[in-house]
């Protein structure tokens, strides 16, 4: 294609900025991807996208670059294994704690984050929550950031909800839209973060981090570089839940599994 060199400006550009790999047999992925962005800002081509990136409007192109580079289907309750894990196993040895931290290191619109909070409401009871929870979620994009923070989800977001969940903690605000209900929201707090930008600026340690279905953007190194950062900001003792799809045993991290997609750091 003539745009072969645009598109190979891009591909490396996102490994560099952001750790981010895209492999040959996904290039009609990425290509599509971006055509929306072309499409969006009126470019010709790729090579003119690549031209652009760096230039006056290139922090607007470079999110929307990001965001479709990154675009991924997500939901509530995805991957019940590991939210079971989380529920049955770890919630339980925490309930005598007066104060847990959560994070979400991969949030994209809100699902998981949000997710997380109503498991722990379900498990804790919503009363005095707001005080003993605390849930990051964190994402590099940050148009979904923002949306994450609107809490608003249309049907495809809430096909694994329950209508007993649904009921208790969405309520309609408008054609097949819901919303999560204001105690759950206030727990959930969403900031833009790139997590290649080791070490990571938390001052206090998570009880346990999610980070799931975003290391396979990542090559080899910086998958190695964001475990160990993810280590250090994790208590000892501490959780790491990642997709059961998303193997880290043999990257020689300090990591100890525990089950499909269940790690934890030795105490």
């Amino acid at each position: 294609m003539t745009d072969t060199v645009g598109y190979e400006h891009i591909r490396s550009w996102l490994n560099l900025r952001c750790g981010i790999t895209y492999p040959d047999r996904k290039k009609d992925l990425l290509r599509h991807r971006l055509s929306r962005v072309m499409s969006r800002f009126g470019y010709a081509d790729l090579n003119d996208l690549a031209a652009r990136l760096e230039g006056e409007e290139g922090h607007e192109l470079q999110l929307a670059v990001l965001h479709a580079a990154l675009t991924n289907h997500t939901f509530f309750f995805r991957e019940p294994q590991v939210l079971d894990f989380f529920r049955d196993r770890i919630l339980p040895a925490l309930a005598g704690r007066d104060h847990l931290r959560f994070w979400s290191a991969a949030s994209s619109s809100g699902d998981e984050a949000y997710t997380l909070a109503i498991i722990a409401a379900e498990t804790f009871g919503r009363n005095g929550l707001g005080s003993r929870v605390a849930i990051l979620g964190t994402d590099i994009s940050e148009p979904v950031v923002a949306r994450a923070e609107t809490a608003i989800y249309g049907q495809s977001h809430l096909e694994q909800v329950s209508s007993g969940i649904l009921r208790r903690y969405f309520t309609p605000v408008g054609i097949e839209q819901h919303r999560v209900t204001e105690d759950i929201r206030a727990i959930c707090t969403f900031r833009r973060m790139n997590l290649k930008a080791t070490p990571y600026p938390f001052r206090k340690p998570f009880q346990v981090v999610f980070c799931r279905n975003v290391l396979y953007y990542f090559d080899r190194p910086h998958q190695i570089a964001a475990l160990e950062a993810i280590h250090d900001a994790t208590e000892p003792g501490g959780w790491l839940l990642t997709s059961v799809t998303e193997a880290i045993r043999d990257l020689g991290t300090r990591w100890q599994a525990v089950a499909s997609g269940v790690y934890r750091k030795v105490a």
